[in-house]
């Protein structure tokens, strides 16, 4: 069974980075560089200090932080366990497939697609009700995990399963956002006004 899903996911990884074309190779490269989304990260930060008193907003931003640390740990550590090669570094399919970036660490599951959908998922929750188009932060994800098939470093199953770990510890960390940071933050602010 493990080895049907393998071989779909080696199959589906090589069939859509071949989708890619040469006119597009600068846009996924630029699309799938961090430092690129800078601008959305500070966009995210002024967000919560416009829609949230000042000591709210750094509790939260806070708790956004601790939530990229525990993405970078929890990847690093499951990389280094899967030890999966990355299909750039595999020998039999890296001259089938475009190659446009060459890190030499394991591929299961994608940090991309973990932190990404992890940070998004979170300021979603956190001001959702408060903006109507929240909704589209999710571009961000989207484009930043499907690049990572298209700069040739990724299976699917590697961003599938890096999106669903990031939303689920997102949801995590708002949860206890919730039962433990929110109660102290609201009372600390009365506190203040009283």
């Amino acid at each position: 069974m493990l080895k049907r899903i393998l071989e779909w996911d080696r199959d589906t990884f090589i069939y859509l980075n071949n989708l890619g074309v040469e006119n597009y190779d600068v846009f996924w490269s630029t699309v799938t560089n961090i430092s690129t989304w800078i601008p959305l990260f500070l966009f995210f930060i002024v967000l919560l200090f416009i829609k949230f008193s000042t000591l709210e907003a750094f509790y939260k931003l806070a708790t956004a932080l601790c939530l990229v640390v525990f993405i970078i740990l929890i990847t690093n550590l499951t990389k280094v366990t899967v030890a999966r090669l990355r299909p750039n570094n595999t020998e039999e399919i890296n001259t089938l497939i475009r190659i446009l970036k060459t890190p030499m660490d394991f591929s299961f599951f994608s940090g991309h697609a973990a932190s990404s959908f992890s940070i998004t998922v979170l300021f979603f929750l956190f001001v959702r009700t408060k903006l109507k188009w929240a909704f589209l932060f999710f571009i961000w994800p989207i484009l930043f995990a499907t690049s990572r098939i298209f700069v040739g470093v990724h299976y699917p199953l590697d961003i599938l399963v890096g999106a669903l770990v990031g939303i689920l510890s997102a949801v995590l960390f708002y949860r206890l956002y919730n039962r433990f940071i929110a109660p102290c933050s609201k009372s600390t602010r009365l506190s203040q006004e009283g």
